[in-house]
């Protein structure tokens, strides 16, 4: 496989980050014809407990374009992420399930309302300062891999894009350790060099969770119950806990106590101590099963992630009807929150996800 450069002229999408700053500066180098945008899609800090950032996030990604001496505009998306990102996350959380809203993010605004609005300006390509790698074969089949940084690789969280998607996007950064973007940061002198890394939400920020779901998402009391069935206490809305949660179950005294399992009819929250087998599963179904690439021979072995930072864990994918597949574990995995997208791994290369149901 080699690294994909096709067209000279492509635009980037400028976050206000160190990461983006430095991926537009190396395409500058590598002789594209550069243009940048801010995309614009989370304006309103009500509920969040923190500033939103997006103002901040804009006046360093101009100062950075300015430096780099690239034009620059800022693109709004606010409709199409409320629709597609938020309106998905909260009718998730209300089901009792927990959303993995920065994978939706990227499959629909980062890499499709971008990429549209990109191509409608006459650009056949688009970058990001995403860790991870795309590669094309001998039969132009496109494939998403990971980074050379592994601490920092963000596959995972572009695990539902398609080969239309990977065929207009370059990724600056496949090849550095993140240690050597701060470095060149340094050394040209970028005005954000020494910024932090964001958190959170993707375009939202480090958010309290439980008040922005209450934002949208009313509080419903109800009893938390022990695996037998005994109350021990209550929960003020089993939408704003997830699996194997700790923090926010206050009941006093005896051994700390986990969330093992959600009954959203019926209101109950279901709690158990660490290693409670409840909180254990030896084997996952997984709906909307997308292959990244080509499809592959079911069953076959793999690794996988169920969250991102979760070390690779070997599985066998097993077919069950149509897009629906399961997930065997070689290993009992814990806490494994339905909603969360699993992705699977053949190699460095991400070959297929779904959602666990």
């Amino acid at each position: 496989m080699q690294e994909i450069r096709n067209s000279k002229k492509l635009i980037m999408g400028l976050s206000g980050g160190v990461d983006s700053a430095v991926a537009a500066y190396l395409l500058k180098k590598q002789g594209y014809a550069v243009s940048a945008v801010f995309m614009k899609t989370f304006a309103d800090p009500t509920g969040c407990g923190v500033k939103c950032p997006w103002r901040d996030d804009r006046r360093e990604a101009y100062r950075v374009a300015k430096f780099l001496g690239i034009p620059i505009q800022t693109w709004d998306f606010q409709k199409e992420y409320k629709v597609r990102v938020l309106d998905y996350m909260f009718a998730e959380y209300q089901r009792g399930r927990t959303p993995n809203p920065d994978i939706m993010c990227n499959k629909e605004i980062k890499f499709k309302a971008f990429l549209d609005r990109a191509k409608q300006n006459g650009f056949r390509k688009i970058a990001t300062g995403h860790y991870a790698a795309i590669t094309r074969d001998a039969a132009g089949v496109f494939h998403l891999c990971k980074a050379m940084d592994s601490n920092k690789d963000q596959s995972y969280f572009l695990a539902a894009l398609s080969q239309q998607q990977l065929a207009q996007i370059e990724f600056p950064l496949a090849k550095l350790a993140k240690t050597q973007v701060r470095s060149i940061a340094k050394r040209i002198g970028l005005p954000n060099a020494t910024r932090p890394d964001s958190q959170g939400i993707c375009f939202v920020g480090p958010v309290a969770m439980r008040l922005f779901l209450k934002t949208r998402i009313a509080p419903r009391r109800g009893d938390i119950v022990d695996t037998h069935g005994s109350v021990v206490g209550e929960h003020d809305g089993v939408y704003y806990y997830t699996i194997g949660q700790r923090r926010g179950i206050n009941i006093g005294g005896g051994p700390a106590l986990y969330v093992i399992d959600k009954d959203v009819r019926k209101n109950l929250l279901i709690v158990g101590e660490k290693n409670q087998i409840g909180l254990f599963k030896k084997y996952v179904e997984v709906t909307q099963w997308h292959w990244l690439a080509e499809p592959r021979s079911l069953p076959f072995r793999c690794t996988v992630k169920i969250r991102y930072r979760q070390k690779d864990q070997s599985a066998i994918i097993q077919r069950i009807s149509g897009t629906k597949v399961r997930a065997r574990f070689a290993r009992p995995q814990r806490a494994v929150a339905p909603g969360q997208t699993l992705a699977a791994y053949v190699g460095a290369e991400l070959v297929g996800s779904g959602t666990i149901d």
